[in-house]
Parts: structure tokens; C-alpha cells; sequence
């Protein structure tokens, strides 16, 4: 059975004080819910301090985004030497990335071959615009990504990602996709294309999570899917009731 794994994705939110005040609310709740991984992606300003703050507890630290250089000429870049002294995941090839900041699958793929040389965990993110839902590119569009940002690898190597399925029509919008829908495509369409390039064991084996208007109360409907493995949480890891949110999809594997 897949360890779930739910994480927080705070995006640009939060001063340091405030991703104390959080933090300090909720880690000993969250710590003790030991049934599913739970992983914390703040701004970069907050990683350093939070750490120390988790370092007596199980929960893991995520950065949002990285370059794949390990230094140099890259003003206002991160790169994974830097993380890796601050956090095991990082979060890659995100819809708003892709979006505002032009990113790539090819530039994805760079990315998390660069996390896998410093140890770092990529959580790489795949998803399909109004749009192309609407027009039923669904299928088209995410296997292009999970082939775009998955090439050349292991099979064992693919089988510790975690993918993450975010529609970008669902994404704070609060339409959330439904369970059937969002375990269809992983299902079919994510877990279908990583088994064509790496074999059905490894396509079993990696975790892949549903993010897109996820609330505590709409937690366990997906994660009662079998082929979803946790969620990617936006909005709603912004507050207390994260812990919640963990705690339900935790219950909702019967964990």
C-alpha cells in the first residue's frame, strides 16, 4: 500500500512571524498523526527558521520551486545545493510556474533531475487548463506532461517521485474536481503514461496526490479513491484547520 502524503503548498504567503505563529499552532497535532506523510512548502524566507522549529518532529519541509544549476549567475535563483541543507521536497513544474513564469516540461524535467543529485524528493505537479478540460484534451495534455517531465530515468528512480494532479480549472477557484474524475485521470492517464515508460510496477508504486480547492471537508472524498494518494493543499494549509484536513484524508484511508 502507497504512504499517503499530503502537503501544504503556501505559495507567497506568510512573514516569517506569521509561518512561526502557524507552525507553532499545529505541529504537535500534526506530529502526531503518524499514518500519513505531512510536508510543509512555505517561501524560501521561512524555510531556514522553520526547520528548527520541526526539527524534533517527523514533519517535512518542501521549497515551491528551484533552479537546476548548483550555482552561479542566476539572479534571484535557488538552487538544490542551497535546499537540500533546508528541506527533503521540493515542488516542481506548479500551474502558476507555468503560467506567469513560462516553465516548461523540458525545464521541469531539468529540475527534478538536478533534485534527485542532491537527495531532494520533487513533487511534480501535471494538470490541464478550462480550456483543454472543456475541449477533452485532458488526456493529451497531462500524458504529454508526465512524458514531458518524467523522461530519463530509472523505473526505480520514477517509483519515489510524488506526481501531483492539479487541475488548473480547480485551483482556488472552489470547483473542486470530483474523486471519480480526479482518480480517473491518475488512474488512467498519469499512472497509464508511467507505465508505458517505466512498467506497471513503478507506475503502482509512485504517489500521486489530487490538488484543487481542497478543504478538510472535501478531504476524504478523495482520498477514499484508491489510486489517490494524497493531496497537494493550497488555501487551506494557510490555517489551523490543516491539521483537519490531514487528520480526514488520513481516516478516509482507514488509517
Amino acid at each position: 500500500m502507497r504512504r499517503p502524503i499530503i502537503a501544504g503548498n503556501w505559495k507567497m504567503n506568510k512573514t516569517i512571524a506569521e509561518a512561526v505563529d502557524l507552525v507553532r499552532s499545529i505541529r504537535f497535532a500534526l506530529g502526531e498523526i503518524k499514518a500519513a506523510d505531512r510536508v510543509l512548502c512555505p517561501p524560501f524566507t521561512a524555510l531556514a527558521t522553520l526547520r528548527e522549529l520541526l526539527q524534533a518532529t517527523d514533519i517535512g519541509l518542501g521549497a515551491q520551486n528551484m533552479y537546476w544549476q548548483d550555482k552561479g549567475a542566476y539572479t534571484g535563483e535557488i538552487s538544490p545545493a542551497m535546499l537540500k541543507e533546508m528541506c527533503q521536497y521540493v515542488i516542481l513544474g506548479h500551474s502558476e510556474r507555468r503560467a506567469l513564469f513560462g516553465e516548461t516540461d523540458d525545464g521541469v524535467n531539468r529540475k527534478v533531475k538536478a533534485a534527485l543529485t542532491h537527495g531532494l524528493t520533487p513533487i511534480i505537479c501535471v494538470g490541464e487548463t478550462e480550456t483543454q478540460h472543456d475541449a477533452g484534451q485532458t488526456g493529451a495534455v497531462v500524458g504529454g506532461q508526465v512524458r514531458g517531465c518524467l523522461g530519463g530515468f530509472t523505473a526505480e528512480q520514477v517509483a519515489g517521485f510524488v506526481v501531483a494532479y492539479e487541475p488548473v480549472w480547480a485551483i482556488g477557484t472552489g470547483k473542486a474536481a470530483t474523486a471519480v474524475g480526479a482518480g480517473a485521470v491518475i488512474g488512467l492517464i498519469i499512472r497509464g503514461a508511467i507505465a508505458e515508460m517505466y512498467g506497471e510496477a513503478a507506475a503502482q508504486a509512485v504517489r500521486i496526490q489530487y490538488g484543487g480547492s481542497v478543504t478538510p471537508d472535501n478531504i476524504a472524498e478523495f482520498m477514499a479513491h484508491p489510486d489517490i494518494d494524497g493531496a497537494l493543499v493550497g488555501g487551506a494549509s494557510l490555517k489551523p484547520d490543516f491539521v483537519d484536513l490531514v487528520r480526514n484524508g488520513a481516516r478516509a484511508k482507514g488509517l
